[in-house]
């Protein structure tokens, strides 16, 4: 993911207080495992708070007991034990500016690619969320997952599957402030909701950083 929204847009796009300890942006090369900007609601009120990109189920004894999870399939998500309870009651926004996909080549090179919304506004994920606490202590993590769907046939041509996007009429449905039927929204987006260009394969490094990782390259295959 890339992340490059000033903190304070961000609560001004989503009417949300902003906490303190937010992670530094911008950032164009967003790997999992590190803290991403999420909003979460209760009582009515919004807060734009960090989260570790990467949940962690409450019987994991640490957060490399088992799989990494930072995708959660919307297919299954209500039925999957690690993501059932979140998928009712934990769900959040994941803003972005976009993200990358690869396709690999016959010879097994991995060639990145950077999606973003064709109307160039900022892109909003539907997540979920679950606090974690390390067995003996009192050090509570908080963890989040991106819902993913099968991917529109735009999409399809570099990956078969894409996060759920959300337009903004849909925030107040997934973070409960709209009553029930947020599963409704867990589809893919519009075919010409989103777009994307070939990028330099620096960033398949989790230590890439800065603007020239989501610069277009030329590419006969670009879309």
């Amino acid at each position: 993911m890339a992340i490059t929204l000033p903190h304070d847009a961000m609560a001004q796009m989503f009417a949300a207080a902003p906490d303190n300890d937010l992670p530094d942006v911008p950032n164009f090369n967003v790997c999992p495992t590190v803290h991403v900007h999420t909003v979460t609601s209760a009582e009515g009120t919004r807060r734009l708070r960090p989260m570790r990109w990467g949940f962690i189920p409450h019987w994991y004894k640490s957060p490399t007991d088992g799989p990494l999870l930072i995708n959660a399939r919307s297919e299954t998500i209500a039925d999957k034990p690690a993501f059932g309870a979140a998928a009712r009651q934990r769900r959040c926004l994941i803003p972005t500016s976009g993200f990358y996909e690869w396709t690999v080549t016959p010879d097994k090179t991995r060639l990145p690619w950077y999606i973003t919304r064709a109307d160039a506004a900022p892109m909003v994920f539907a997540g979920i969320w679950q606090e974690w606490t390390a067995p003996g202590t009192e050090d509570v993590l908080t963890t989040c997952a991106i819902v993913t769907t099968a991917a529109n046939p735009v999409m399809g041509q570099i990956h078969k599957r894409m996060p759920v996007v959300l337009e903004p009429d849909e925030w107040p449905l997934w973070l409960g402030e709209a009553g029930k039927g947020a599963a409704r929204l867990m589809d893919a987006a519009d075919e010409d909701a989103l777009k994307f260009h070939r990028v330099d394969r620096a960033v398949n490094s989790n230590r890439a950083e800065g603007p020239m990782l989501i610069e277009p390259i030329e590419s006969e295959d670009a879309g």
